[in-house]
Order: C-alpha cells, then structure tokens, then sequence
C-alpha cells in the first residue's frame, strides 16, 4: 500500500480562476526518496503543503490525499502532527524558541511526552546530528546551514514517517547543501523514512532519489526512476536546463545508453567516449577598464562593541558596467557587506567608495536616489501591500511601462498577494520592484534561490541588460553555476576578507569544493573548462564524440 497517494487533487485559491493544482494524481511507497521539479510557480509549495493537514492554505479542493491508506482528515490531531514532518524554506520561519535544546523539546512537549523519554530523545537526536556543542545555544547565532539542520533534528525528534521539504537547501551555501543533503540520505537509509523533496538545485540530490516528479502548470507530468525519465527528456526541453551537468552533457552531446546522473557516473561512463587530447580553452578576454563604481579599503565592522568583526579589513573593487559575484560560506559576512555598502549599516573602520566619493559624503537619501538599490535576501522584507500591482505602482505608478523589456510576465500576479506567490515569484517581484528605482550600482542577495533554470537564464539577461546601459551589479551568491555562466569576476568572502578574485573560468577551475559540477566531470580531461556550454565547446572543436551509442 502506497504511504502517500494524490487521487485527482485539484486546488483553487479564491478569487483566482485558473487552479493551481488540476488532477493531481501521484503516489510514494514506504521508502521512496521522491524529488518534485518544475518550473517556479508550477505548484511544487502547493502540493506540498496539501499533504501537511496543518499546512494546507485556505483553498476550494478536489480530489484527494490519502497516508497510509486514509483521507488526512480522519486523522487526529497528535498523529497528524507526528507522522508528517515539514522542512520549510526559510529556516528563520520555523525557530519558535530561545535556545537549542528548547527547540527539539518543542514539539515533544505539544506531543505530551513524558520527561524521562523527552530527555531520552533530545540527547539522541542531538548525538545523530552532532550538535551536542549547541544545545545552549541561541538559534539565532547560528549559520544558515546550522538553523536548517535543526529544523530537520525538531522535526525527526517527533519521529515521522513521512517527511515533506520545500526548498530546504535554498539560502544554504554549496557545502552545508550537500551536508544537509547528505543526512537526509541517511535518514531514508537507516529509517525507511519515505521522503518527499522539492528543490531547484538537483545537483547533489537527483543521483540519491528513487522517484522524480516532473510538474508542468500544476500537474504531475510524468512519474519514474531518474534514469528512466531524464533518459526520455527532450534535450531541448526546459526542464533539462536545471537537470545535473552529466545528464544536461549527456543531452546536449546527444549520446545514447544509460543517462548518468552524478560527476562519478560522467567521469566513469561518460568522459571516456569524448576525445582524449587534452586542450584548454582560450583566456577570455579582459574587460575593457573602466572606473571604479565602488571601492572598499580595510573596512571592519561589528554588531556589538564587544562582539567579534562580521567585516574584518575588507578590501575590493568593482569597475562601473561590471558585474560581480561575490561567493563563501554561510556566516562569511556576504549579507553583511551588502548591508554597508547600501547604507543600512556603517563601519568603524575603513574606507568606502561610491562612484568616486565617500559613502558618508552622500547626504539626504541622496545614496539611494537612482544611485544604489539594494534586493535583500528576504524578499518579503521589501513588501508592504496588498497585490502586487500596489507594490510596483508605490514605485512608478507607469510600471507596465517601466517594466516593458523585463523577460518575465508578472501581469498574472498583479492581483495577488505578494504572500500567496511561490517564493520564486516573490523573487521576480521584488526584483521587478527594485529595477524601477533605476540604479546605478545594483546590489543582490542570492536573487537567484527559488528560480528555475529558465527564469535563472531570464534574470541573466536582464543584468546583462542592465550592464549594457552602464550599471553595476554586485551579486552575493550560492549559485556556484550561475556566477561561472554569467560573472565578469568572482570573489570568494571568508571571515569578512576577501580571499581571492579572478574571471570565472580561471578562478572555479582551481577551486575544489566551490566550484561547479563541470569542472569536476572535466578535470583532467580538459583544462579550464567550468561550465556545460565549455565542455561541449571543446568536444565540437575535437570532431565529436568517439562512440555515440554505448548501451
């Protein structure tokens, strides 16, 4: 018997016409790890939330969700609440308490359990995830990938069969990704917890799921093995742009056999057949030099008097026109350094310019008047109305207007609350509502995270866009590929100093651990090649492939 099963469920929310989930029909076995993918805005949140009784939006519904066998409604409260966890996307929205160890009782203690076996648990649960260091802890001092990890440990402390997670790696940097990733890899493995995951960065995750839902305009499409699925994906599909490298390389080489799905399967099955004469790709040409539009010397900066430096001797410059990807870990100071550079936030030490003149020298809003424009990285900070027609009007009251050349159609939103977008919606919106203050220095916080790859190449053009018409952009980012695709230069923050900078191509070829699934497959095969597109690139220019079919 299926654990989890969708019979015909269609959602519509009121006062929209169109539903968002039409004749959804799906089903999990005891076990299954399943991935959602699709489009931003195709339902993925939606679905979701319709399998977490507690979670299911104000809605009119057809159609069913079974557990086990059962209608959710006919559940009792406790077993609803225990049996189906939920992982949401912000970590923040999920920590209710005060401390470590008061989180994982949380839900224990709303549970009735008694305390001996509350005890019991916490110190395993603590152990499993090994965050026994923490448990005094505020969760408000730790890193983003830390507070994620304890929302899974608060969530399997009430020991669910059925695990449900929207995003969860989203505003984690490419490390604690693949660690949180990692242990839900565990959890399925050692438990049989069956596992239910939507995600845009299928890099680390598609090789590690037994099932892969494909979702189009709020319907399940198709439902199968990995391999199987991507095998019988269009190559020119929109869905196999966000797909891993090895089974985008597999595509766009138009090679035969078994799909590869991760860098070990392309490395073993798939390099093999390309051409063995190892070539690097020319130096990208340098930028033409134009003047600084910011520049930061020695900058140090701190929350409390007493506290350690967020910022400690930053010092970098970005040329007016360019555009720059700055990348590091979680608790780097990235957010920070935007935080300052936008005048929220002011350093006691150090220097700082904007287009030539101190950024103390800018009086009266006079920064922020079409001079620098800041996208946080929670978005919903930047709205303040009821539809999103009211959000772009608060702006320019001529935004259809303004807004003629952005790639994205946002006039299916205008009536909507920017609260009941996806979170990728919300994501165009806001960027949508800080385009129209017209900057000339743009500053971003991971504006790519709840995108699909489509709308990811959409947002490329509308920076470059933005580049041709002289404006900056300074990007912080975990989208490792999308800086190597898209960056004129990448920095690499850590501990609130820039460590080192350089063109993408040279600066992810030399890197490790942050650098992108391409450069893994092709090291040692070919030199300097970071992307998809430089790959196949190299294979062109060396006649081909030396086998098509291998099955």
């Amino acid at each position: 018997m299926a654990l989890l099963a969708a019979e015909h469920l269609t959602v519509r929310f009121p006062e929209c016409s169109t539903p968002v989930l039409s004749d959804v029909s799906f089903s999990l076995e005891p076990g299954d790890f399943a991935v959602i993918c699709g489009a931003t805005g195709c339902g993925k949140t939606t679905l979701l939330r319709m399998c977490k009784r507690e979670l299911i939006p104000r809605c009119t519904q057809s159609g069913s969700v079974l557990f086990d066998g059962r209608l959710l409604a006919d559940y009792d409260d406790r077993t609803a609440a225990s049996q189906i966890g939920f992982v949401m996307q912000h970590p923040e929205q999920q920590i209710v308490t005060d401390r470590v160890w008061h989180e994982l009782a949380f839900g224990l203690e709303n549970l009735g359990t008694p305390p001996e076996i509350m005890r019991r648990r916490i110190a395993e649960i603590a152990s499993y995830f090994g965050m026994e260091e923490w448990l005094d802890r505020d969760p408000a001092s730790l890193s983003g990938g830390q507070k994620q990890l304890l929302n899974l440990a608060s969530v399997m402390i009430m020991q669910p069969r059925l695990l449900l997670l929207d995003e969860p790696t989203a505003q984690l940097d490419p490390i604690a990704a693949a660690d949180f990733l990692t242990t839900l890899q565990r959890l399925n493995r050692d438990f049989s917890i069956t596992i239910l995951l939507a995600e845009h960065r299928l890099e680390d995750v598609i090789p590690v799921c037994t099932q892969l839902l494909l979702m189009e305009r709020g319907k399940v499409v198709m439902q199968d093995a990995p391999r199987r699925l991507l095998r019988q994906l269009p190559a020119d599909s929109p869905v196999t742009a966000g797909m891993p490298a090895a089974v985008r390389l597999y595509h766009a080489l138009g090679m035969q056999g078994e799909c590869p799905l991760s860098v070990s399967d392309a490395r073993n099955d798939l390099m093999p057949r390309l051409p063995v004469n190892i070539r690097s790709l020319p130096e990208p040409e340098p930028r033409p030099q134009t003047s600084p539009a910011l520049t930061v010397r020695d900058a140090f900066f701190r929350y409390e008097r007493s506290g350690r430096d967020i910022l400690n001797g930053l010092s970098f410059s970005v040329q007016t026109g360019e555009f720059y990807c700055m990348i590091g870990g979680n608790g780097a100071g990235k957010s920070t350094m935007l935080a300052v550079l936008s005048g929220i936030r002011k350093c006691y030490a150090g220097k700082i310019e904007i287009f030539g003149k101190p950024i103390r020298d800018y009086k009266q809003r006079s920064l922020h008047q079409q001079c620098v424009t800041l996208l946080p990285q929670d978005v919903q900070t930047v709205f303040l109305c009821n539809t999103a027609a009211e959000e772009l009007a608060e702006i320019d009251r001529n935004y259809e207007t303004a807004l003629a050349d952005f790639p994205f159609d946002l006039s299916p939103l205008y009536g909507q609350h920017p609260y009941d977008l996806s979170g990728g919606e919300q994501q165009l919106l806001a960027l949508a509502k800080v385009m129209l203050t017209r900057p000339r220095l743009l500053l971003l916080d991971e504006p790519t995270k709840g995108l699909d790859a489509q709308s990811k190449l959409r947002l490329a053009e509308v920076l470059h866009g933005l580049q041709a018409q002289g404006v900056t952009v300074l990007m912080v980012t975990h989208d490792i590929e999308f800086a190597a695709c898209h960056a004129d230069r990448c920095g690499f923050l850590s501990r609130g100093a820039l460590i080192s900078a350089d063109v993408p191509q040279r600066f992810f070829a030399e890197n490790a651990f942050y650098t992108t699934a391409a450069s893994r497959i092709s090291r040692g095969f070919y030199q300097q090649t970071v992307t998809v597109g430089q790959i196949v690139r190299l294979v062109q220019e060396n006649g081909g492939l030396h086998e098509v079919a291998c099955d």
